[in-house]
Formats: structure tokens, sequence, C-alpha cells
């Protein structure tokens, strides 16, 4: 990872359903909540990435 004062920001609106899940994520796996966001996401982008190079 790389320092936080050299990350873009983006604030969300979470539903409160979301807002929990990420957070006991984050509290089983000893991570922020920032860190369960930014997982989740680079997992679609490896799933997204492994579809379009097998032509889905």
């Amino acid at each position: 990872m790389y320092p936080s004062d050299q990350a873009q920001k983006l604030v969300i609106r979470l539903p409160d359903d979301v807002k929990v899940f990420i957070a006991e994520q984050a509290k089983r796996n000893g991570s922020s909540q920032n860190s369960e966001v930014i997982r989740a996401i680079r997992n679609r982008m490896e799933r997204v990435a492994g579809a379009q190079s097998s032509g889905r």
C-alpha cells in the first residue's frame, strides 16, 4: 500500500447492512474498513479481467 496522502479520496453512501458487513469483515480480518472495501473492489476487478480474457 502507499501513503494515504497520495491516495484519491471518495465519499460513498452505504446501506446499513453493507456498512455492518464491512465493519464485521474488518474486525474479523484485523484490518480497516477501508482495506475491506479496497479488497472487495480488487476482487471484482480480477473477476472482470478474468471474464474478459476468457471471452465471456
